[in-house]
């Protein structure tokens, strides 16, 4: 009797990532699948940019690390790289970036929801993050004006804050920080 053949499962690895053109499509690989993103809405780029400088402007005068924004590759394993929005990465944890990415767990990433695959986010990447131990995630719905906060509690996330409208959010991981949210959703310059 022939003996049956099963295909492995191609695991793509950082190697096969940094192969991918250069086409202006967001790539990241979790957990050795391929995704693709096209560029992000006017509302994502309006609200990344806001909540950036906001988290910069603290994190800088606190002197508590760095924040990055995307398109910075995150390689969380060999089969996981991604490209979170925002990244803050303490100063003890400075050791994890390099001139071409991050090789390593930051202590915060933050995804502004993709309008047309928020699954991504909320369930792909918010399980990959708890898995790979980021201790702080921030899911932020920019065209519904939410933002969740979660921390891993042992090995699973736990909701700490979740805001929207124009309230006010006081993260856990930079205590004295104050975002008015309305500040976050505001629409774009009326004189432009």
């Amino acid at each position: 009797m022939p003996e049956r053949l099963v295909a492995e499962a191609i695991r793509l690895n950082y190697q096969d990532f940094r192969a991918l053109p250069d086409d202006g499509k967001r790539y990241e690989i979790l957990d050795g699948d391929l995704y693709m993103s096209p560029s992000p809405r006017t509302v994502h780029q309006r609200v990344v940019l806001r909540l950036g400088r906001i988290l910069a402007d603290h994190v800088e005068r606190t002197n508590l690390g760095e924040v990055l924004l995307a398109p910075l590759d995150v390689v969380l394993s060999d089969n996981d790289i991604v490209e979170p929005d925002l990244i803050f990465i303490s100063r003890t944890g400075h050791s994890i970036v390099t001139e071409t990415n991050v090789q390593g767990v930051p202590d915060l990433l933050v995804e502004v929801l993709s309008a047309s695959r928020p699954e991504l986010d909320t369930r792909d990447k918010r399980n990959l993050y708890q898995r790979c131990g980021v201790p702080y995630y921030w899911l932020v719905d920019g065209e519904n004006g939410r933002l969740t906060e979660l921390q891993l509690a042992g090995e699973a996330y736990v909701v700490v804050a979740d805001r929207a409208g124009n309230e006010i959010f006081r993260p856990r991981l930079f205590p004295g920080l104050t975002i008015h949210l309305d500040h976050v959703w505001a629409p774009g310059n009326p004189r432009l």
